[in-house]
């Protein structure tokens, strides 16, 4: 069975991973919810507990992975119906602070989530929409948002932006 990616993008609380998951529950068991946030802070903790929360119950198995998916991706041992990255921005900020080769790792990504064989819902962050930042750091992450998100995009069977809550299809 060859999965397809299905690419969820927007804003800040815009309803992108409530939209993945509901889109994902119409898939059949086992599913998979790969995290890539790190509770470096209270706040993020805090945002993590209620994340776990909002998915008891949902029928989820769940990686908590900041960078190496695509290591914790080979050692599955089930065929899921359906698997969500949340997200692929956070996981941008991941390889940024440790240095890696970006180009290197979203190819050895997208390949990986490929390989599993089911639909994966890759959801992310539109940064690219608002003023322009006034640090190299913010401006490189802005950059490679913007080419990370267009290189999924392309891969994608369908994209979805979703906006003040409300899916509209992209491709």
């Amino acid at each position: 069975m060859m999965g397809k990616i299905i690419f969820i993008t927007g804003g800040a609380r815009s309803g992108k991973t409530a939209y993945a998951l509901e889109r994902a529950q119409a898939h059949p068991a086992p599913l998979l919810y790969i995290a890539t946030g790190e509770a470096r802070d209270d706040e993020m903790k805090e945002r993590i507990a209620r994340h776990k929360e909002e998915r008891m119950g949902l029928g989820f198995d769940t990686i908590e992975e900041p960078v190496h998916i695509k290591g914790a991706l080979s050692g599955l041992d089930k065929n899921y119906g359906a698997v969500l990255l949340d997200c692929l921005t956070l996981w941008l900020s991941n390889v940024m602070g440790k240095g890696l080769d970006l180009e290197a790792e979203s190819e050895g990504l997208l390949m990986a989530l490929r390989e599993t064989g089911s639909d994966v819902y890759v959801v992310t962050n539109e940064v690219g929409l608002g003023i322009v930042p006034d640090n190299e750091l913010a401006r490189a992450f802005r950059d490679n948002a913007g080419r990370l998100n267009a290189a999924f995009a392309k891969e994608a069977a369908e994209a979805w932006l979703m906006v003040s809550g409300l899916p509209v299809k992209i491709k």
